[in-house]
């Protein structure tokens, strides 16, 4: 096939722990080759990156993955949806929520027990790590007052240590995030699951800007990369799947931020 799209470039941020690494590097490789078995020209390697912002708004963007709440909030104008991955977790294809962890000895049951608490978090765009906590709390009926403060610690893993370590009382983890510490950050020993978020969409993988019927070749290719990993090499990502999903299945996300945005913004 012709070599369609000849500089491009891809990354897989979202899950990429050191402990996991090699697994998401098989990953690529098997989606270089599918990508390439349908007439597109996808880099050698992976782009690793602390601020995936510019690359995801690249028109040389091949294929990454990204949270929900950029997609709708900067992205979406920008790229093409190819699908969202789906992930061994209690939840729907394509879908995950997350958990509101304390330490086990806070002595904060649900969360009407916050009290000044502090509130640790990702990032301030984060659907899991902020939007779906403060939504939680105003579905809950809790007002955004209990929170005294909101310290962000630029990554779930670095919250879930916050936890640990008694420097913050209350965080909100995306629910394949916490799969993955249970199994490789000892510091989930020390912490407590005391509430889960409504389901959202899960976190979308997407191209740059293209025709419809390239959008469909990447999402087949992404497919058959998944079918062809091994067995242990799946488990180990947690992949389960690709589900199809549109534009417009991501607005609930934007509709609930917005309904929350000021309020958030004024903690943060």
């Amino acid at each position: 096939m012709p070599d369609l799209y000849p500089i491009s470039v891809a990354l897989l941020p979202m899950y990429d722990w050191p402990e996991i690494r090699d697994a998401t590097d098989s990953f690529w490789a098997a989606l270089r080759e599918s990508f390439r078995a349908v007439g597109f020209s996808p880099p050698e390697d992976i782009t690793r990156t602390e601020d995936p912002l510019e690359h995801w708004r690249s028109p040389n963007l091949l294929l990454a993955q990204t949270c929900g709440l950029p997609y709708v909030e900067r992205l979406a104008n920008d790229v093409s949806l190819v699908g969202t991955p789906a992930y061994d977790i209690d939840c729907g294809a394509g879908s995950y929520f997350s958990v509101i962890v304390v330490h086990k000895d806070s002595g904060i049951e649900n969360l009407k027990f916050l009290d000044s608490a502090i509130f640790g978090y990702n990032d301030p765009l984060s659907q899991s790590g902020v939007a779906s906590f403060f939504f939680h709390l105003a579905a809950e009926g809790v007002p955004f007052q209990k929170i005294h403060r909101c310290d962000r610690l630029m990554s779930h893993r670095a919250v879930i240590k916050g936890l640990a370590d008694r420097r913050i009382d209350i965080a909100s983890i995306d629910a394949v995030t916490w799969e993955l510490a249970k199994r490789y950050e000892r510091a989930t020993d020390k912490l407590s699951v005391i509430a889960h978020t409504s389901p959202t969409p899960g976190l979308p993988l997407i191209t740059a800007r293209r025709e419809k019927n390239e959008v469909d070749r990447l999402h087949q290719a992404v497919i058959d990369a998944m079918a062809s990993l091994p067995c242990e090499t799946q488990d180990r990502l947690l992949l389960t799947g690709l589900a199809a999903t549109e534009e417009a299945d991501y607005q609930p996300i934007k509709r609930r931020y917005d309904n929350i945005r000021s309020d958030i913004e004024n903690l943060l």
